[in-house]
């Protein structure tokens, strides 16, 4: 390969890049290439041709990161910050100004607390209505109303 350089040891140094760099980034996504690394350095080791530890390389890469970085995700919620205001979500309010689309404005009072709202369906809500939080789209929340 390079001079001086076994597959073995071009394996190693990869999989230490790639663990260096997901240390850093903390993205969950290298880290499954750096285990394929490691697969494929156990393949040179055993004497397997370059071809085959870059096939080891990439389909255990692949598999790994299809296969198990949505459960890795799920449970680490990489890339999502939560904040207090997500228990929010499913609660009831009662509108204390005008959920008006034309002028975009309006207010919920939801868990003692008056929010900027805004209606899931586009339509105004007049004060007084109660309603359900669906989620919250930067500082406003998004709302519909309750049937009665």
């Amino acid at each position: 390969m390079y001079p001086g350089i076994s597959h073995v040891m071009l394996w190693l140094i990869i999989a230490i890049v790639l663990g260096i760099i997901e240390a850093v980034t903390l993205g969950v996504v290298t880290i499954w290439f750096a285990i394929g690394a490691l697969l494929a350095l156990i393949g040179a080791a055993i004497g397997f041709s370059l071809q085959y530890q870059i096939v080891i390389f990439l389909l255990s890469s692949g598999i790994l990161l299809y296969y198990t970085r949505p459960i890795i995700k799920k449970y680490l919620k990489v890339g999502t910050v939560r904040t207090n205001a997500d228990r929010l979500i499913g609660e009831k309010g009662v509108v204390t100004e005008r959920i008006d689309v034309a002028n975009g404005r309006g207010q919920v009072k939801v868990l003692g607390q008056i929010w900027s709202a805004r209606s899931s369906d586009n339509q105004e809500i007049p004060e007084g209505e109660r309603v359900e939080i669906l989620d919250i789209s930067g500082v406003k929340l998004v709302v519909k109303k309750l049937e009665r």
